[in-house]
Order: structure tokens, then sequence, then C-alpha cells
């Protein structure tokens, strides 16, 4: 089975957009193989679309179809990306910190996300969410 028992999640869905999952003792085996590569050319589409993009945006004579189909675009890369963050980080060994050492990590990135390009990010998304 794969780390700590637990089934992998795969980088593609199956039928009804319903998760995949492998459970195997082979992480060198054909299914994992495949998956790791998905997981590589959707992060390289990502990144390429990136670069896309950021050359879009500087052409001012762009046209609305042309934001709106690259807006798509992005929109199924990210939901790839985030899939394959999901993916890695289940396969990362748990973290066994003491509530003195999450403060202490939580202090260290709340004192490096108050750059001045964070104070334009949405409330959601700066630092790390805080747990109850």
């Amino acid at each position: 089975m794969t780390p700590h028992n637990e089934l992998r999640l795969l980088p593609w869905l199956g039928p009804d957009d319903k998760p995949c999952y492998l459970s195997t003792d082979d992480q060198g085996g054909h299914l994992s193989r495949l998956a790791d590569s998905t997981e590589a050319i959707q992060l390289n589409f990502a990144a390429a679309l990136v670069a896309h993009a950021m050359e879009v945006l500087r052409d001012e004579a762009g046209d609305l179809e042309e934001l709106q189909e690259l807006s798509a675009d992005l929109t199924e890369a990210l939901k790839d990306v985030l899939r394959v963050a999901t993916i890695r980080g289940r396969r990362l060994p748990a973290l066994d910190l003491t509530t003195r050492e999450e403060g202490e990590i939580r202090r260290r990135l709340s004192a490096s996300s108050s750059t001045p390009n964070d104070r334009a990010a949405p409330d959601h998304v700066r630092g790390c969410p805080t747990q109850s």
C-alpha cells in the first residue's frame, strides 16, 4: 500500500467526475509511474499557461474572447495544480509539532506575509488559516 496504508489519490477523475484512487505496494508500478507522469505534465502545462497569460495580459489589444478562453484554461489548470498539491501533501509524512513549535511557525508565516503585495490579497488568502 501507499505510505501510512492510505490509498493514493490519482491526478485524474473517473466516471461522473469522481476521484480515482490507487492501492499498491509497488510505488514503481505502471499506474504509479503514469500518475507521476500525469502530475508532471499538469504542472508543466500550468507553468506554460501562466507564461502565456502574462503575454496576453501585456497585450493591450487583446480581445474579450481571448481573455475568456484564457480564463477558462487557467481555471482548469489551477484545478489540476490544486489536485497535485493535495496528492503530494497527502504523501508527506505528518509533522508532529508541539504547540510551541506550531505557534513559532505561525508567527514566522504571519510576519513574512505582511509584504505590500499581500495587502491586496483577500483576507481568506493571507497567511495561514487559524485552527479552532
